[in-house]
């Protein structure tokens, strides 16, 4: 048994963790044939449904933007569709393992999340005041940043600490 993650087609789905198995497993989350995309940096592979672009299967904007932010060389080249189901990488044998605690941790607890940017020529990251209740929204930003600011050459997401949530939370003192 592997554990992974389902990440739905839509948004207001929640992410969810399960096992898998044997092919049919991956299958039945996809909906179809499998088609591995690899994302080293977090240590797993996202399996997509193969045809699913031919199929017109919706966006799954999720999985898109982690695939994305991790992987550069995917931006603006390919879009991931329909349900994904996120494991860990395989093993010298070509087995799926588990998804690393850690990946669990960041894509289905609650947190607190900002967008840094690095700009061009200068060596320190900066940000904002705005912060986001959700992974998915601060890559969403993340990508827009990077796509939009011409004088952004890096962006990067950091956990806001709870200190910093209850200052934000807190009216200026008069």
């Amino acid at each position: 048994m592997v554990n992974g993650i389902v990440i739905p087609i839509y948004d207001n789905e929640p992410i969810t963790e399960l096992q898998v198995e044997k092919l049919e497993d991956y299958q039945a989350v996809v909906g179809g044939w499998i088609e591995p995309v690899d994302i080293p940096a977090l240590g797993v592979t996202i399996y997509v449904h193969e045809e699913g672009r031919l199929l017109n299967l919706p966006f799954n904007s999720r999985a898109s933007f982690l695939w994305w932010y991790f992987v550069p060389e995917a931006r603006q080249r390919a879009m991931l569709v329909g349900p994904a189901l996120l494991v860990g990488l395989p093993n010298r044998s070509g087995e799926s393992t588990n998804v690393p605690g850690w990946v669990v941790e960041l894509l289905t607890r609650s947190g607190v999340w900002r967008v840094e940017v690095l700009t061009v020529g200068d060596p320190k990251w900066y940000s904002n005041q705005v912060t986001y209740d959700d992974y998915f929204e601060a890559l969403v930003w993340a990508m827009v940043t990077l796509e939009r600011w011409s004088a952004a050459e890096d962006v990067r997401i950091v956990p806001v600490s709870a200190d910093e949530v209850t200052m934000e939370a807190e009216p200026p003192a008069a």
